[in-house]
């Protein structure tokens, strides 16, 4: 089995939890680069993830926190998949991946670490990104910063227009 690194991620898992869902967005965008808000549309929104698998992993969330894909609207599930579609996109285009895992983990037994409020991942992956570090202390390594990549990926979705409303 292969498996992808991601020893960064013991910071979320051991680290302080916020008193409030992190996918629900207040009403400003005041927060959104701390955030690392990507972009707002009328009904779902795409975030990074602050703890990713690998570069350019992205989610794509319902504003409204429900937990269950059955909850959603069929309006809100039209947005949100039509985002995963932009997504895929933007991601082969700005990161040149070969493929992305593209999923939702539903209930804390799917493995969803935040259960509360929907949301689908969006990892891009290469041939061979294990590489050799893997085998070296599972090293997983990281090529670009955090807030580089937000910067990369944010002028390809201000440019996207969205049929549900703006994007502000």
């Amino acid at each position: 089995m292969r498996q992808i690194w991601a020893p960064w991620r013991i910071d979320y898992i051991l680290g302080p939890k916020p008193d409030r869902c992190v996918f629900c967005l207040p009403d400003t965008t005041a927060e959104d680069t701390e955030r690392l808000v990507l972009y707002r549309g009328h009904r779902a929104f795409v975030i990074m993830n602050k703890y990713p698998y690998t570069s350019g992993h992205l989610m794509v969330c319902p504003y409204r926190h429900v937990m269950a894909l059955a909850d959603l609207g069929k309006e809100e599930t039209h947005e949100v998949m039509d985002l995963v579609q932009e997504c895929s996109s933007i991601l082969t285009k700005c990161f040149r991946c070969e493929g992305i895992n593209v999923g939702l983990n539903q209930g804390q037994a799917a493995g969803a670490g935040i259960r509360e409020h929907l949301h689908f991942h969006l990892v891009p992956r290469w041939n061979g990104d294990s590489s050799f570090m893997a085998v070296f202390d599972e090293v997983r390594t990281m090529p670009e910063h955090l807030s580089r990549t937000y910067e990369r990926l944010k002028p390809a979705f201000a440019v996207l227009q969205s049929p549900y409303g703006s994007s502000e």
